[in-house]
């Protein structure tokens, strides 16, 4: 039961870091296309929703991080 836990506290660390790597990256990408005046605006629209659902995936896996004080 305890590797069982162990395990999943694990892959819930790696998923968020590679979350926090994504959303950084389109953080950059998203600074640069919006100075450009001839990028995609839809594209742009997605890329931006993407990363904000990208921030509440991380603060969901935060929030599930913080033990639970009630307990």
């Amino acid at each position: 039961m305890d590797q069982k836990i162990e395990t999943r506290a694990f892959r819930n660390v790696e998923r968020l870091k590679a979350l926090r790597i994504e959303h950084q990256d389109l953080d950059q990408v998203i600074t640069r296309l919006v100075d450009d005046p001839h990028v995609d605006q839809v594209m742009l629209r997605r890329l931006k929703k993407r990363k904000l659902m990208l921030k509440d995936m991380i603060t969901q896996l935060e929030s599930a991080r913080i033990p639970d004080l009630n307990a």
